[in-house]
């Protein structure tokens, strides 16, 4: 059974670059006092937090803010030949990659003891770079396995081996471990669709000419797979296996479905799942999971389940075994010859993603054992890139945005106090996590075998997986963390009512304690809020201060809000990224209620900082002008063709220009700071312009 991430995290492009130029201030009676900064602690960006030379003076902040703030670096800037994307994000990724390495290589020189953290950090990055026992041992190490595959009598059969968190292949389902939304005192086992080895249901269905082409060259994928375990006549396998995969996709739900947490909870027991979606030995499966005599699971996209487990049941087993011994020889790429790590590449690097060449051996070492022995390289990390004053500074910036929030959500018009007390309540229960768990992860159990890559990643699966199911029979861990310190990026979990901040993310251009208070909130701040507005989103919206899910809203200020998200909703419809492909509003609305409460939030809270005093101009630009340039400047990002495509139709997140402009037009401070008048490209009238908390 495939293992799924209990948490989907929110995803912050960053935003790295120097330089400097000037810009005249905004004209004003009160114009405030005209300062440079002089600190013997130098900001890593420009003067004050901004890389100001890579902006485009020529484009008018009110027709494309994003190009204003970021235009030079973007037409400066080349995607490197290993990326899909490349900005802010990737930049400072590339930066902890670099860090991670330097503790891999630092443990991999020791002369450590067996089962010790530094063994063990060595001998999988030594395992995986060695390429030259790959090649020679070519498909010997997973002989048995696909011997195996070959072997299998029946259906049920199928069914267990897909239960098999050794094996860790493709089945109808994945699933994983978290806190019951409706019993937030228990876990319980939460069941997905799963199945496909495209994206998701759309690139089998769609009729247009790239959603054709990109099915073409996943045919051709297919076939190299069987071809390369030894399979014969694979033209008509390979066509029969995506017709059974298409037949899956058919019943998937759309991404937009299943971001409702109303629709994607359905408890069931496993008498009632058997009978619900007949033709898969769901007991089989998870028996063999090590989770059949649960009491009961939660089933995510329901019919989409049994509509999956009626196609498994009337497919010819052969067809089957061909689908298992495809998506086993794929996710094994990485770990097997070249020539199959290079077909993989092919279609789930360039063809899906534009990616021009694979990343050189030793990132692909670094991810491999930073994401097997996360925290245990997380400990090293934090003890040298973290400093305790940055999580001090982050405690107070918390503080600071949770102020004000208490105070937007008094001063909403549109809920009534009945509600607000209920906001209220779930604001001051919010758990923040900064920097690194409180406690870490105990991989003394985990087997690393130099000698063997293929026997060492079963056995990290096995581990894995141990781990999540014992979750299922122990108490609430409100210390568990969903990403490791040396992730950039940051999460709210609604079942926990918590917000987190891994230490590398607080960086420039999110954070440096050098910077402009300004930039400061305009970035960090407005990360910060961002996680606390998906609390209140359309979907985190739907728990409580303790995480339960239950409506705590009246019917009156649920229209209300429903009124604004549907304004929102349809402004985004209307961003068009590429010839023909719109935004999906629905499917980003939590997402752009994030970014709209972060900013909002971060705002009130920067003004507050200054207790009421007007803020010095620097270089030119106002304090408010400051905050939002570092708003902008934190979504700096360029992407490839195809995988702005993809994220488009896949990722629950707008490109980052929107993020940005779709944003800022809707927040009065920007018309002011920035003087846009009607007829600029992006201006909304007042009475359009969404305001949510």
């Amino acid at each position: 059974m495939k293992l799924k991430h209990l948490i989907v995290p929110s995803l912050f492009a960053l935003g790295i670059a120097t330089g400097l130029s000037a810009c005249q201030p905004k004209d004003g009676a009160n114009t405030p006092e005209i300062s440079t900064v002089v600190d013997v602690q130098k900001p890593e960006l420009g003067s004050f937090g901004i890389a100001t030379a890579y902006m485009d003076l020529s484009v008018k902040p009110g027709d494309n803010f994003f190009l204003y703030v970021n235009g030079t670096w973007l037409k400066e800037t080349e995607i490197p030949a290993d990326k899909s994307n490349y900005g802010s994000f990737t930049a400072l990724a590339d930066r902890s990659e670099a860090q991670v390495r330097a503790i891999i290589e630092d443990s991999a020189k020791m002369k450590s003891a067996k089962g010790s953290n530094e063994q063990k950090i060595g001998d999988l990055y030594a395992s995986f770079m060695d390429t030259d026992a790959i090649q020679a041992n070519g498909l010997k190490p997973v002989q048995a396995d696909l011997d195996a595959i070959a072997a299998l009598k029946d259906h049920a059969d199928m069914a267990r081996m897909m239960g098999d968190p050794a094996m860790g292949i493709q089945s109808i389902m994945g699933g994983w471990v978290t806190v019951d939304s409706k019993n937030v005192e228990k876990n319980i086992f939460y069941m997905t669709q799963s199945g496909l080895g495209m994206p998701n249901r759309g690139y089998y269905l769609d009729a247009d000419e790239k959603s054709v082409g990109l099915r073409a060259d996943y045919l051709t994928f297919l076939k190299t797979m069987l071809s390369a375990s030894g399979a014969d006549d694979v033209e008509a396998r390979a066509k029969a296996v995506m017709a059974y995969e298409s037949a899956i996709a058919k019943t998937h739900w759309t991404p937009t479905q299943r971001r409702d947490r109303d629709l994607t909870y359905n408890k069931m027991t496993m008498v009632e799942l058997v009978a619900y979606a007949p033709g898969f030995d769901w007991q089989a499966a998870a028996d063999a999971s090590a989770i059949g005599t649960e009491e009961a699971f939660v089933i995510r996209e329901n019919d989409a389940l049994q509509g999956s487990a009626k196609i498994f049941g009337d497919t010819d087993l052969g067809v089957l075994k061909d689908y298992v011994t495809i998506h086993y020889l794929s996710g094994n790429a990485k770990y097997l010859p070249s020539t199959l790590d290079t077909a993989n590449f092919a279609f789930y690097g360039k063809a899906l993603r534009g990616t021009e060449q694979q990343r050189e051996r030793w990132k692909r070492a670094v991810s491999q054992v930073s994401g097997t022995l996360g925290e245990m390289i997380g400990q090293v990390y934090v003890k040298r890139h973290f400093k305790q004053d940055a999580k001090d500074q982050m405690d107070e910036l918390v503080k600071n945005l949770r102020g004000a929030f208490e105070e937007g959500i008094n001063n909403l018009e549109w809920m009534s106090p009945e509600t607000k007390v209920e906001a209220q309540d779930k604001l001051a229960k919010f758990y923040p996590k900064i920097g690194y768990p409180k406690k870490w992860i105990d991989y003394s159990e985990l087997k690393i075998d130099r000698n063997n890559l293929i026997a060492t990643i079963k056995s990290a699966n096995v581990w894995a997986w141990k781990e999540e199911i014992e979750k299922l029979h122990k108490p609430i861990d409100r210390e568990e963390w969903g990403m490791t310190p040396q992730t950039v990026n940051a999460y709210y979990n609604p079942g926990l009512n918590e917000i987190v901040f891994p230490a590398a993310i607080l960086q420039a251009p999110f954070f440096d304690p050098a910077a402009d208070a300004a930039v400061n909130y305009g970035g960090i701040g407005a990360v910060i809020g961002h996680e606390m507005g998906h609390g209140f989103d359309d979907q985190g919206s739907k728990s409580d201060g303790n995480g339960e899910q239950r409506n705590w809203w009246t019917e009156s200020d649920s229209a209300a809000f429903k009124e604004r998200t549907d304004a929102l909703v349809a402004q985004y419809n209307e961003f068009e990224p590429l010839e023909g492909l719109h935004v999906n509003g629905k499917l980003t609305l939590g997402e752009n209620i994030g970014d709209m409460t972060g900013i909002t939030m971060a705002y009130a809270a920067y003004k507050k900082s200054l207790g009421g005093k007007e803020d010095k101009v620097i270089d030119g630009f106002t304090g408010d002008q400051r905050f939002l340039l570092s708003y902008a400047q934190i979504w700096q990002r360029k992407f490839r063709e195809e995988e702005l495509r993809t994220r488009v139709k896949t990722d629950p997140h707008s490109p980052s220009e929107y993020r940005a402009n779709g944003i800022v037009r809707n927040f009065d401070l920007w018309y002011e700071a920035f003087d846009i008048q009607p007829g600029d490209a992006l201006y909304l009238a007042p009475e359009k312009r969404v305001k949510i908390w």
